[in-house]
């Protein structure tokens, strides 16, 4: 009961306050209740806010899922949703308020500040500390896997050339609502991110008691997704490096104990791949909830027969399939940190420093457990082109895990020349790379609230 007053008082305050005035944190504080006199303090208390499975793990932005390429919806889909729906599939300008993903990843963000603030409040002796180390250690790695989701979705890819100036994200490092909120530039904000995952990285065990919770291998693997972003191969490669030296776990596609392809929902929730568990959490934007999504048409026709991902992932829905493959075991987005990520990372990266035969070996590793006994593995004559057979298998192993629209951008970036493209009502809409319109539009409230907009929106 106190663990869940504390989670309601921190929902209330964060209503309340979160990125407002401060006449509205005052009118709030000098109101006090009686459940507001319950407040985190001791290390079991603290441990319980992170614990909180439903706000901490389930808050990765659905946003950029929405605007991504993986997915298609027919007229009649979108005309059965609203237009925030309709225009978010679209590219074009959404007017959304709370509750909604800005809102969702900034409180992950205060209970991480607040845990963060107190746990300095209690010593660390010889009984306490490993319980000690796991709350700060936590506390770092969910305040970094939020800004790292926030910056994917609403700030522009990382650009050495304009970084210094493109806006990034808000950086709340502490949990006073009335310290004004300004944007930092992206540079910033990756600095903040890489500094908070490898402080984590000194706290935290190999391995969690539970993959509900943070730990030394998911924040190397969150550092390998930050590097990979950044367009650091070095650097992608010594973390996910690292990350699958604690943990390189496969399941196996042709193995029915392991995975299932013949059922509706192929994946364990927990199973033997997974790092650390997050999903994405649905609010206004939900096109591809509730069989509101195809797959797209492409997409699914690189498949080949014989790889088992094509069975595992689709299901028919008519002429067109839904995507069934998500390791939540159900609809829910799977956006967490996995070995078959980890592998993929850690092949692109060796194929980006020159090292193709190490690239292909991590590549092939994986693919031999997602083929049927067919399988010939990956030959290529050059890095360049071992290059490409990985960013194709990324392609068709990680999709609606949260990574294809920051996967766009930094593409993109390179010439890519990756173009999304809407049909809708007989009207075509495409993005052209790195627009303005791939930071996607912060919410309307928090905008009049002085926060400054993306441009573009």
């Amino acid at each position: 009961m106190k663990n869940r007053l504390i989670n309601k008082i921190a929902g209330i305050l964060i209503m309340t306050c979160l990125l407002g005035p401060a006449v509205s944190c005052k009118k709030y504080l000098e109101e006090k209740s009686n459940n507001s006199l319950v407040v985190p303090t001791t290390i079991a208390d603290l441990q319980a806010l992170l614990d909180d499975g439903y706000i901490m793990n389930t808050s990765t932005p659905m946003y950029a899922e929405t605007v991504s390429d993986n997915y298609f919806a027919t007229d009649d889909m979108l005309n059965s949703q609203d237009e925030v729906n309709r225009n978010a599939y679209c590219w074009l300008p959404v007017k959304y308020t709370f509750q909604n993903d800005w809102s969702a990843a900034y409180t992950v963000v205060y209970n991480s500040n607040l845990c963060l603030e107190r746990i300095e409040q209690v010593e660390r002796n010889g009984y306490n500390e490993s319980d000690w180390n796991n709350v700060k250690g936590s506390a770092l790695f969910f305040r970094a896997y939020s800004f790292l989701n926030l910056a994917w979705t609403y700030a522009k890819a990382y650009d050495p050339n304009t970084y210094q100036t493109d806006l990034g994200i808000v950086l709340r490092l502490g949990s006073n609502f009335n310290v004004k909120s300004q944007r930092a530039n992206v540079k910033d904000s990756y600095d903040q991110i890489i500094a908070d995952a490898k402080n984590a990285v000194k706290y935290l065990p190999d391995q969690p008691k539970h993959v509900l919770r943070p730990s030394r291998a998911a924040a190397y693997g969150l550092l390998a997704r930050a590097y990979l972003s950044m367009g650091k191969a070095d650097s992608s490669l010594k973390y996910s490096n690292l990350c699958l030296g604690i943990k390189n776990t496969l399941m196996d596609y042709n193995n029915p104990s392991q995975v299932n392809i013949n059922n509706s929902y192929p994946f364990s929730k927990f199973n033997a791949e997974t790092v650390f568990y997050t999903e994405a959490r649905s609010y206004s934007l939900y096109i591809q909830y509730n069989g509101l999504a195809l797959a797209d048409t492409t997409l699914f026709a690189s498949y080949a027969d014989h790889d088992l991902r094509k069975k595992a992932y689709f299901e028919p829905n008519g002429n067109y399939q839904n995507f069934n493959g998500h390791y939540s075991n159900n609809d829910e987005f799977f956006t967490g940190i996995a070995t078959d990520e980890m592998y993929l990372t850690r092949a692109e990266s060796y194929a980006r420093i020159g090292l193709k035969d190490q690239a292909l070996a991590d590549l092939n590793t994986l693919l031999l457990k997602r083929w049927d006994n067919t399988f010939s593995p990956f030959t290529a004559p050059t890095s360049n082109d071992a290059l490409k057979i990985v960013l194709t298998e990324r392609r068709k192993e990680l999709l609606n895990r949260g990574l294809r629209w920051m996967d766009i951008k930094r593409l993109n970036k390179e010439n890519a020349d990756i173009i999304p493209k809407r049909v809708f009502m007989g009207q075509s809409f495409t993005l052209s790379p790195n627009g303005d319109r791939y930071a996607l539009p912060l919410p309307t409230d928090i905008v009049e609230l002085g926060v400054t907009q993306n441009p573009g929106w």
